[in-house]
């Protein structure tokens, strides 16, 4: 018997006390007790031993899949979901390879273990803010120019399973993000038989500076690197994601916010055409040039590209290739958002629908009640001021869209407005226009779930990218206090998207019947605790924004 056993029986029968029992019955308790613990310790040590084999075992079991450039392996986790993170799609972008279209990534001999994000793109590093906590933001580190990996989660690396996919794209304002983002996850949604993929892609200056001497080297075009990195990583799917049980002739691409607009130019992209068969955007899209959105043409994206080689203090472009990294996060000038350059984006969102060059795919789309990103409080008078001299002769319209009677009126008006603007009816008329020129179905909601908070300062409401662990049926990812009625949420979104993922229609038996958009009888899903199909209230409103925006030119 080991000291540990007899200290232990000794202090339990030393509690019993000597005068409540006989010496007979404390022998018998003390041997009956030092039984029990050795079988107790004997049961642990099987417990922990098959823990550990079963572990080994998982780890043994992980898939070794066959991709064009090499064998790489992943992990596998209990539920049997297959992770494969860091996998390259394309050389390092740096050197004299910044500002250039990715280059096809090396070869290798051997299984490379991919079991760890690759590096988030060049940014600043995270921090919370507003209502972003730390599981919308990457990693602390590694933060790289060196950052062209993508990942893939699936139940059956099996080349004859022929599942789905669906490609993530993330938001951050082009200026920031990654797909190492804890609610990127891709595990649940592997778990409902389809293969997730999510891919980096180059933010900020790295992803979009447009000069002069970049134009004249890549042959007339400059900037959209991104976007190029984001068409690279899906020919990477075309031509691998078989291996890991992807079927390349049934792909999705989703995107929220930056990733919801990369979305939309990618489906006015030529070099994207034919990789990818649906579309999902989360509140964004770019047909109606805003404030906070201005149409960018090449030669104002050149200019502000001299402004920044001047604000760095380099006299050509071979200097500006070898200034840090680093200095360029924070920059004043250059392009930082995709722009219309007359190659990788030949012409306008706009445009292109109108004239029916867009990819014919089926679409889902919408935005949050509380899309809302800030922005400067104005008081009543000073917000209807603001109406007036924005709006002109079409004032009076909008005044009455968004009263100012009293500070709480005007506070929410004020958000609304900008909710509306930038995102609203950016989905709304994508919807429409594509509705009118293509016979592929779409699919319009508006999620209004108030997302449950601690406290007043941890309440946003249908906050802007609260709906993402939603859809993708991460809520564990997050730290709220969720509900039952966020369970059943979640479970009803998620099954929409991986659904429209299968079939190019949401609907799924058992679940809220959702109506293709219509543009003459407009009607939106409503996801909320309660969902359900509604007419869309604010298409009238919706009608003078674009008419506003388009500055008479949407009919």
């Amino acid at each position: 018997m080991t000291p540990a056993t007899i200290s232990t029986t000794n202090f339990i029968t030393s509690k019993l006390g000597t005068n409540a029992y006989s010496g007979s019955m404390q022998r018998f308790l003390r041997k009956n007790i030092q039984c029990f613990i050795r079988h107790m310790a004997f049961g642990l040590i099987l417990l922990f031993s098959g823990l550990y084999t079963g572990l080994k075992a998982q780890q043994q079991d992980a898939a070794v899949v066959d991709t064009r450039l090499g064998q790489v392996s992943g992990t596998l986790d209990a539920n049997g979901v297959h992770s494969f993170k860091g996998i390259p799609f394309a050389t390092p972008p740096v050197g004299e390879l910044r500002w250039k279209r990715p280059q096809p990534a090396a070869s290798w001999d051997g299984v490379r273990a991919c079991e760890e994000f690759g590096p988030s793109p060049m940014q600043a590093k995270p921090a919370p803010f507003a209502f972003w906590s730390s599981e919308f933001l990457i990693p602390a580190e590694p933060i790289s120019e060196d950052c062209l990996y993508l990942n893939v989660w699936t139940a059956a690396p099996d080349p004859q399973a022929a599942r789905p996919v669906l490609v993530y794209i993330y938001g951050g304002g082009f200026r920031s993000g990654g797909a190492g983002c804890p609610i990127y996850d891709g595990a649940a949604m592997a778990q409902k038989d389809i293969v997730y993929v999510s891919i980096n892609y180059r933010v900020g200056l790295f992803g979009f500076l447009a000069h002069p001497e970049l134009t004249e080297e890549a042959g007339g075009t400059s900037g959209n690197y991104a976007i190029m990195d984001m068409i690279a990583g899906l020919e990477w799917v075309r031509d691998n994601i078989a291996g890991f049980g992807g079927d390349p002739n049934n792909v999705t691409i989703a995107g929220q916010s930056a990733g919801s607009f990369a979305v939309n130019y990618l489906t006015v992209a030529p070099g994207a055409r034919g990789l990818f068969h649906r579309a999902i955007g989360h509140s964004g899209a770019g047909f109606l040039p805003s404030q906070r959105r201005p149409l960018q043409t090449l030669e104002q994206a050149e200019a502000e590209g001299l402004l920044l080689a001047e604000e760095l203090g380099a006299a050509d472009l071979e200097a500006l290739r070898l200034v840090p990294a680093e200095r360029f996060v924070g920059a004043q000038h250059g392009s930082q958002w995709p722009l219309v350059d007359g190659t990788v984006i030949p012409e306008s969102i706009f445009d292109a629908y109108a004239a029916g060059h867009q990819a014919q795919v089926p679409l889902l789309l919408g935005w949050n009640s509380e899309d809302i990103l800030g922005g400067r409080p104005l008081g009543p008078k000073e917000f209807a001021q603001s109406l007036e001299e924005r709006f002109g002769d079409r004032a009076d319209a909008f005044s009455k869209a968004y009263p100012s009677d009293n500070e709480e009126v005007t506070k929410n008006s004020q958000n609304r407005l900008g909710r509306d603007q930038v995102f609203g009816v950016q989905a709304y008329t994508w919807a429409q226009m594509q509705a009118r020129q293509s016979d592929q179905p779409v699919y319009l909601y508006n999620f209004t779930r108030q997302v449950p908070a601690y406290d007043e300062a941890t309440r946003f409401g249908a906050f802007h990218s609260g709906e993402i662990v939603y859809a993708y049926d991460n809520l564990h990812t997050l730290d709220r206090p969720w509900e039952s009625g966020d369970e059943l949420l979640a479970d009803l979104m998620s099954g929409y998207w991986a659904q429209f993922a299968r079939a190019g229609n949401p609907n799924r038996e058992g679940a809220p019947n959702w109506e293709p958009f219509d543009p003459e009888s407009p009607k939106v899903m409503v996801l909320d605790t309660a969902s359900e199909t509604k007419t869309f209230a604010d298409a009238e409103l919706y009608a003078l924004w674009q008419h506003y925006l388009s500055d008479g030119s949407y009919k």
